[in-house]
């Protein structure tokens, strides 16, 4: 399995399509992980959460408000006059409205929360979120959420796969600070 530790603000739509894209069409299960405490998956990391085969947070995360933005925080130019509708923000919301909604369809997740989210960037915490079907635990650290996920048996292709995770030797691959800038 791959396990992706996640705590981000959020990022470009392009960049997280093509992050999505690979989680849909992986032939190996996908884990996310929103850790550590205080960590988020805000905006763009509420897509690649909804898109893991298996979803988790730490207790004291959270996750949501994935509106989109322009590139400088607000939203694009009035096209009809001051004060008018924003077409461009209107065109980009509708459309992450529907790609989140068919992640979330195809896993199995809250569709209606995950449309709020898009929408009207609605937020919750991890407690909140395993309540409302967002997310499949919450896990304290990353040997709970391996014990937990054990046995699990999710479909990978097509095809049904068992989770055999638990003591599982941990290759970590550390961003390169390329990636973390």
């Amino acid at each position: 399995a791959l396990l992706i530790e996640l705590d981000t603000p959020g990022g470009l739509v392009s960049s997280s399509q093509d992050i999505i894209k690979a989680m849909l069409n992986a032939r190996v299960p996908v884990i996310v992980f929103v850790t550590p405490r205080g960590a988020w998956a805000a905006s763009a990391g509420t897509f690649i959460t909804i898109a893991a085969n298996v979803a988790a947070m730490t207790p004291g995360s959270s996750i949501g408000a994935a509106h989109p933005v322009g590139v400088g925080g607000g939203g694009g130019e009035k096209k009809d006059g001051a004060g008018g509708r924003d077409f461009q923000m209107e065109k980009a919301e509708n459309l992450l409205a529907a790609y989140i909604e068919a992640i979330a369809k195809q896993r199995k997740r809250n569709v209606e929360w995950a449309a709020d989210a898009v929408r009207n960037s609605v937020a919750v915490t991890a407690d909140e979120a395993l309540e409302l079907g967002v997310i499949d635990l919450v896990a304290e650290d990353r040997e709970a959420l391996l014990e937990a996920i054990d046995g699990r048996t999710l479909e990978i292709a097509g095809q049904p796969h068992t989770l055999a995770v638990r003591g599982a030797s941990v290759l970590t691959l550390e961003m390169t600070l390329l990636q973390e800038i």
